[in-house]
């Protein structure tokens, strides 16, 4: 189990590298209970730093469980207004969100999938306006993790819980670089690589992606102005933030209809509390045609069919099979961290930030740019280290970015 000095400097490597808070400005906390102890210390090292109140939102998986099993299907639908209310009072406020998504991959299994896209329709509705906020880096936002129970012995069920906790510590400490000597240096440096690379792809205006793999034979066409980013983003006061930790990745959009051909999922996808296995998927004019799924495929129903732009991809990003978080050889049955070990493209939304003028642009002239539109934006990974990825640039020419999983620019 991690030590206390550990744990600081985890909390740390979050408020400073990750969030930026800046004196002054407000801190939002959303944490399963199981994670109190770690919230204690987040929210005295936010105060230390100099942030003014730290607000924490709680949350208890059982709860949320009762409710899908037990509510009455009429109030389903139901979200409260207050619920966004206070997202917009904090937004107003420049708070900085912290989210920790920890939850048991397994929470809602056995549960009326029908049941689960009731409430998580009606609640994305809702939430968009206020998800634009983070969509376009108007605030400053983090989505990080840390072991519960329920999800350790999801990923190593062999051992008993303490032991299978401890052990998803001692991994999790070596792929936030807390091992390190100076973990908060470390990140600056690997941020610095990422980077470059996204440099390095925007400087070569790639047209298109040609992806190469088993059961993955797949061509995704780039916007013009479409922008390559990596981690670090500024928020709408120019602040510098980091929105993903663990983060290995560069990503773009794709052009809403210009994807064509098939692509199969290499990790397992948890969606509302379902593992959905086994993807595929097959497009024509960039819209999905066609979709299976060895396990649940209730649940990817439900996220395809959740509106017209889930129909389509909003996301594609790079990622080699040799990131520390791969070479763990584990699977985390948790999107933060298996979409840094893999390739992934995302069905839903696209990020407005990465196309040229995108967040000064209306919802139809972005949708008329190539971007996609959606109330949803859900990534599942299809890297493997059989993978070869070539970008086709605009005099026709190839150039190669992927050998067998990796990185060759």
């Amino acid at each position: 189990m991690p030590t206390q000095e550990q744990l600081k400097e985890y909390a740390n490597v979050l408020l400073t590298i990750g969030l930026n808070v800046q004196k002054g400005q407000p801190v939002a906390i959303g944490s399963p209970i199981e994670a109190a102890d770690f919230v204690h210390i987040l929210t005295e090292q936010a105060y230390e730093i100099g942030a003014s109140t730290v607000h924490i939102e709680w949350a208890d998986p059982l709860i949320k469980r009762i409710r899908m099993e037990k509510e009455e299907e009429q109030y389903l639908e139901q979200v409260p207004p207050w619920s966004m209310q206070r997202m917009q009072e904090l937004i107003d406020q420049n708070a900085a969100f912290l989210m920790i998504a920890a939850e048991d991959p397994d929470l809602l299994a056995g549960i009326d999938q029908r049941r689960i896209g009731i409430a998580d329709k009606a609640f994305q509705t809702a939430y968009k306006p206020i998800r634009q906020n983070f969509m376009e880096d108007r605030v400053t936002w983090l989505v990080c993790s840390l072991p519960t129970k329920a999800w350790a012995q999801k990923i190593y069920p062999n051992v008993a819980a303490n032991e299978a906790v401890a052990k998803l510590w001692e991994a999790m400490l070596t792929i936030m670089r807390i091992d390190q000597e100076n973990p908060v240096q470390a990140w600056r440096d690997h941020l610095a690589r990422l980077e470059h690379r996204a440099t390095f792809l925007n400087e070569k205006r790639v047209k298109k992606l040609q992806y190469r793999a088993t059961g993955t034979d797949l061509t995704i066409e780039l916007p013009d102005g479409h922008i390559w980013m990596a981690a670090g983003s500024q928020n709408a006061k120019g602040a510098h933030f980091v929105a993903n930790l663990p983060t290995e990745e560069v990503y773009t959009l794709p052009k809403r209809d210009g994807i064509d051909g098939t692509v199969r999922s290499t990790k397992p996808l948890v969606y509302n509390g379902i593992v959905i296995e086994g993807i595929e998927l097959t497009f024509e004019r960039g819209r999905i045609v066609n979709y299976q799924a060895s396990a649940g495929y209730e649940a990817l129903k439900e996220l395809i069919e959740t509106d017209e732009g889930s129909h389509f991809l909003g996301e594609v990003a790079l990622v080699p099979v040799n990131s520390p978080i791969a070479e763990s050889n584990t699977l985390f049955y948790n999107t933060l961290f298996d979409e840094n070990a893999s390739c992934h493209l995302a069905i839903g939304q696209a990020y407005p930030t990465c196309l040229q003028g995108g967040v000064a642009m209306s919802a139809e002239e972005r949708l008329a740019a190539g971007a996609n539109d959606s109330i949803t934006h859900e990534d599942f990974m299809v890297g493997s280290d059989d993978m070869d990825i070539d970008g086709i640039l605009a005099d026709g020419s190839v150039l190669p970015i992927f050998r067998q999983g990796k990185f060759v620019i």
